[in-house]
């Protein structure tokens, strides 16, 4: 079964996905430049993602969606256990979001064309500038129930142990006063992790949590936020995926 699996995977899949990747970018990018970037910069990219799962023979199932509003800004904070996490998200999470990512990404040829044009968030991380004019970006964009989806720990799991939480995920919920939405991912890493091309079958849990809101006279207390929010991640994760290392 492994092997005929593996010729699927190179020889069918992997063809058929490149060019629904290409198709992709180019609906958004022509889709924004003509009309409204909030919806061509989301809707095709969803669609992409859940012919991801469907063509790699993945199953996907999706818990506490009742936790979240289509009509509220949150800040999503989610574990990055392997390449799937994206399509999970993108196809799966049902409320209209950005990415914030690397900047380097924007050299990836189609995609990162088309994340810009879809108005996803770039960071560089070495520029004071940058960073500043980042938040100008997520202040004109978070708001009517766009929100942004972080992944805290900066990097895919090397081992698919939950890692340490990075501060600057956090500081776009702490200056916008917005809720964060812990996210639990859990089965991507067995699917396709960092350390390999190839895809392995199975199954992705998506599982949202309630928001932690920000104090009404006080705002987040960013330790607290950050303690709550990986505690609360990693209480739907199977035990030999969580790690005793924590936020930082």
């Amino acid at each position: 079964m492994k092997v005929l699996f593996f010729f699927y995977q190179w020889l069918i899949a992997l063809p058929i996905l490149l060019v629904l990747t290409i198709l992709t970018a180019l609906t958004t990018i022509i889709g924004c430049f003509l009309g409204n970037g909030n919806i061509w910069g989301y809707f095709p990219g969803r669609i992409w993602s859940k012919l991801f799962c469907i063509f790699s023979m993945v199953r996907v199932e999706v818990r506490g969606r009742e936790n979240i509003n289509k009509n509220t800004s949150y800040v999503f904070v989610a574990n990055h256990q392997g390449a799937y996490d994206i399509f999970l998200i993108y196809g799966y999470l049902g409320h209209n979001f950005k990415w914030m990512m690397k900047k380097s990404l924007r050299k990836i040829p189609f995609v990162g064309k088309a994340c810009a044009a879809a108005g996803h968030i770039f960071v560089d991380r070495n520029s004071p500038k940058s960073i500043m004019e980042t938040l100008h970006k997520a202040e004109e964009t978070l708001k009517d129930g766009m929100s942004l989806v972080v992944f805290p720990e900066g990097s895919r799991t090397p081992d698919g142990k939950l890692h340490r939480f990075k501060k600057g995920a956090y500081q776009l919920a702490i200056d916008l006063n917005l809720p964060v939405v812990p996210l639990t991912i859990d089965g991507s890493y067995a699917v396709m992790s960092r350390n390999t091309y190839l895809i392995t079958p199975g199954k992705m849990i998506l599982t949202i949590h309630p928001a932690i809101y920000p104090d009404p006279q006080q705002g987040h207390d960013i330790q607290e936020l950050m303690e709550k929010s990986y505690e609360t991640i990693a209480s739907a994760l199977p035990a030999e995926a969580e790690n005793i290392v924590k936020k930082s």
